[in-house]
């Protein structure tokens, strides 16, 4: 491609952005995380990215959407890295598969199912989808500083929402519904829609990044006939990313 001042997507360029980010899908949480920040600031809104920049403990960080799916979060953070981004905290949204993770609970992601397509034009299919063990730990010491309920496993990367929530109807049914079920069987977490994209973008770019995610609801649960809710409220998750952020910088200062 030809070279552009300002990155093809997200439009910003060197020094818009920290070498720490945070990573939601969706662009309408920016600000409020954003809010977290000291001296937070709009930067750019282009398509499914929307920037704010900002400080923690005197460190430049920011905040990008990415959209939903792999396409997308693999552009974000190709183009973040680009111009200086090294560290990513994913903090999105995910649904229940194993029967101990309930409604409002935070999962830390160590690996992703790679159901997906995008992290095959990364890694072949061999090659683990696993998150950076710098940030998954400072994940879970947030999560335990900050005493929010949290659980730390594998999650399911897909690229269909109703593939996950209608796969009767699907014409390849035989497939999700066996695959969901061996899911099951090995203990998977969650199931959301960027991890494996990004964890093998991260290695290929050498970047460090982890995930952690609000449960909104988990429909195994439901089928079991146990207690359910639904929850939208990702306060605990963004309180997660924000301390594995100062976690990270206290960390890399001492290196």
């Amino acid at each position: 491609m030809q070279e552009h001042e300002l990155q093809f997507h997200i439009k910003c360029k060197a020094g818009d952005v920290g070498r720490y980010v945070i990573l939601p899908g969706d662009p309408g949480r920016c600000e409020k995380i954003a809010a977290y920040f000291d001296n937070p600031y709009k930067v750019t809104s282009n398509r499914e990215y929307t920037v704010y920049s900002g400080t923690l403990l005197g460190e430049k960080v920011s905040v990008c959407s990415t959209g939903i799916g792999g396409p997308s979060a693999a552009i974000a953070m190709e183009e973040l890295a680009a111009i200086g981004a090294d560290t990513f905290v994913r903090v999105g949204t995910c649904g229940g598969i194993d029967l101990r993770v309930q409604a409002d609970d935070v999962v830390i992601a160590t690996a992703a199912v790679r159901q997906e397509g995008t992290s095959l034009q990364y890694a072949p299919i061999e090659f683990p989808a696993v998150a950076s063990y710098e940030v998954q730990e400072a994940m879970v010491r947030a999560a335990k500083q900050l005493g929010k309920p949290w659980h730390a496993g594998v999650v399911q990367a897909k690229d269909s929402f109703y593939g996950q929530h209608s796969p009767a109807r699907m014409p390849v049914s035989y497939e999700l519904l066996n695959k969901w079920e061996a899911w099951k069987r090995l203990h998977v977490l969650a199931s959301e829609m960027e991890s494996a994209a990004l964890f093998c973008c991260a290695a290929a770019l050498d970047v460090r990044c982890g995930s952690c995610f609000h449960v909104i609801w988990n429909q195994e649960r439901e089928a079991a006939g146990l207690d359910q809710k639904e929850s939208h409220d990702l306060e605990a998750a963004i309180e997660v990313g924000i301390e594995t952020i100062k976690l990270l910088i206290e960390a890399d200062r001492k290196k």
